[in-house]
Parts: C-alpha cells; sequence; structure tokens
C-alpha cells in the first residue's frame, strides 16, 4: 500500500471515528434531553413496548453524519461536485427537521410528505446534473420517498433500524470498494458507525428510541449513497437494492396488503413481520435475529454475487426479492394461525 493511499486514507478513518463517538455522545444528552421535554413513547395497542420510552435518539445519527461526510465527500479527486454534497446535506437536515419537529409535536401527513418529497428532488437534482437520463428522476424521487418512510415504518422494536443501517451500510461501503470509490466507502462507514453510536442506547431494552429524527434520515442517507452508486455505474444498482431487500419486502408488501384489504394503510399498526414476531411471544432481539439471519445468509451471498458477476445482477435481485416475498408470504401466514399465547389480532 503506498504512502498516498496511507496518507489520503487517514481523514476518512478519522471521520468515521468522529462519526461513531458523536453519535454516542449526542444520544446520551437526548436521552437526559427526552426526560426534561417529556417525549416518551407510550405504550398501546398498536405498539411492541410495554414501558414509557423516550424517543429522538435519532438526533445522534444526525448529527454524526452531518459533521462527517463533507469529510469524506469533498476529498482530494472525488468524484462529487460541491453541489451535490451540499444538497445531499441539506436534505438530510430537512429530512431530519421535519421528524424533529414531529417527535416534539405531531404533524399531518401532507407537511411532513411534501418536505420528504422536496428534499429528495433537491438532491436528485444535483446528482442528475452530469448524469443519467433526467427520464429517470421521477423514479429516483419516488424511490427515495419511499425510502424515507419504508424505514420509519421499520422503526418499531428494539435495535431492527439501527441493525439495519450498520448492514446495508457496510454493504454499500464493500460495493464502493469493488468500484475503488474512496469517497463513498467513507461516506458509507460513517453512517454504520453512527448507527452502531445510536445501537448502543437502543438495543434491547432500548433506553431510547429513534423517533422520525432518525429514521427518516437513515432513509434519505440509504437511498442517496445507493443513488451516488448507481451513478457511477448503473450494475451496482442491483447489489445494493439486494442489501435493503429485507425491509423493502416486509414495508412493502404490509403495505400493499393493507391497501388492498381496505384498511387504513396510513395510520399506526402491528402488521410488520417483525412485529407479528412480537405478537407471538418472542423478544426484540429474536425479531431482529431473523431479519439478521436474512440479511447474512441471503442478502450478503445474493448481493456479492450480483456484485462479482454484474451481467446477472437484475436477476440476482430479481430471484432476491422473490425469496424474500416467499418467506414473507409463508412466515406471516405461520405467525397468524398460531395461537400460542392466544393474542388479539386487531384490524386498523
Amino acid at each position: 500500500m503506498s504512502d498516498a493511499v496511507v496518507v489520503g486514507s487517514i481523514p476518512i478513518a478519522l471521520a468515521v471515528l468522529f462519526a461513531f463517538l458523536i453519535a454516542l455522545g449526542v444520544v446520551r444528552a437526548a436521552i437526559a434531553y427526552a426526560h426534561r421535554r417529556g417525549m416518551f413513547d407510550q405504550p398501546g395497542q398498536r405498539r411492541s413496548h410495554k414501558i414509557p420510552t423516550p424517543r429522538g435518539g435519532g438526533i445522534g445519527i444526525v448529527v454524526a453524519t452531518l459533521v462527517t461526510l463533507p469529510v469524506c465527500l469533498l476529498q482530494a479527486g472525488s468524484p462529487w461536485s460541491l453541489h451535490v454534497v451540499v444538497t445531499l446535506w441539506a436534505a438530510t437536515a430537512m429530512i431530519a427537521l421535519i421528524g424533529w419537529w414531529d417527535d416534539h409535536s405531531s404533524l399531518p401527513v401532507l407537511p411532513r410528505f411534501g418536505v420528504q418529497i422536496l428534499a429528495v428532488a433537491l438532491f436528485s437534482v444535483a446528482l442528475m446534473m452530469d448524469g443519467p437520463s433526467w427520464l429517470w428522476l421521477p423514479l429516483w424521487v419516488l424511490g427515495g420517498a419511499w425510502s424515507v418512510n419504508l424505514h420509519n415504518f421499520m422503526d418499531g422494536i428494539d435495535g431492527l433500524l439501527a441493525q439495519q443501517g450498520m448492514f446495508v451500510a457496510c454493504g454499500l461501503a464493500v460495493i464502493a470498494w469493488h468500484a475503488g470509490q474512496s469517497t463513498v466507502i467513507g461516506a458509507a462507514f460513517c453512517v454504520a458507525a453512527a448507527c452502531l453510536g445510536f445501537w448502543w442506547y437502543n438495543r434491547s431494552p432500548a433506553r431510547i428510541f429513534m423517533g422520525d429524527v432518525g429514521s427518516g434520515a437513515i432513509g434519505l442517507l440509504l437511498f442517496a449513497l445507493t443513488a451516488m452508486l448507481w451513478r457511477l455505474d448503473e450494475a451496482l444498482v442491483w447489489p445494493a437494492l439486494i442489501l435493503s431487500s429485507a425491509f423493502v419486502t416486509d414495508a412493502s408488501l404490509t403495505l400493499l396488503l393493507r391497501m388492498t384489504e381496505g384498511r387504513r394503510w396510513y395510520t399506526a399498526h402491528r402488521e410488520h413481520l417483525y412485529q407479528w414476531i412480537v405478537r407471538r411471544g418472542h423478544t426484540h432481539a429474536v425479531s431482529a435475529a431473523w431479519y439478521l439471519g436474512w440479511n447474512l445468509l441471503i442478502a450478503a451471498p445474493l448481493a456479492a454475487l450480483a456484485l462479482a458477476k454484474p451481467g446477472m445482477g437484475l436477476l440476482a435481485c430479481i430471484v432476491t426479492y422473490g425469496i424474500a416475498a416467499a418467506v414473507w408470504l409463508a412466515a406471516k401466514r405461520r405467525l397468524i394461525r398460531r395461537n400460542r399465547y392466544k393474542v388479539r389480532h386487531v384490524h386498523t
């Protein structure tokens, strides 16, 4: 390894370390802040926790990534122009601010969704200025908005979203390493490190919940890193999408099922697979382990295959989501049919 490579990696390594330490410190402060302000998620029929728990700890992830991402993405020789980095920073801040507001005082759906669309659109436009056809813009905006919301939907038990954020971000770093993009490697590892700092306080039993401030920001950041890899090489999008298969499948199929059944799909519920696992008497840690098992045993190998053989990327992605859908349907059916603890199924 050349001296230039070693010297160039030092700022990125320091940024990753600081991302972890900043998140760790800010989350600890957020616990005290939530207690002072009375920001607690109360137990309820449509929630999976049993005791009042502070929320808003995701602010640690936000602060950590806003501080460290520019250090990684603006390295000498970076393929990213200043306006791309600035719009990513601004989009993350916008998503976080509207989520932070909602964590303090519940907001209507439309203002939140409007800010999310605007933030995703700003970043997507900046990324596409010297990139692919503008015909892709609507897909990027819709995909980014769905990423923001699906990660919010999947933030319902201890440790799950932070665990997923670490896995996907580390996987994206590996994809970036394969593509020789050190800036994206550093940015992805900063996101993973920030998630780890939060996870320390959110692992079961959680001392604080992430809140909308963090879940939306993670959704935006993982979408942004995926889009940046796509911008560099379209073949990289398939392994990147495979990494997120567990969350995308659960959130998408749950939403689709609720819509087709005429349910109030936009309201809080406990119909996701991870919630059914808990409803059937398993701990939050066991439910999170199901998703970790999928990630390590199915998603990671298939993503590696798609990365090693770019010509098979699309097929590998289709196969992954097909298997995920089949597993989701089978597991959901089995969990609903079981009546081990006679938990009443509440339709919402």
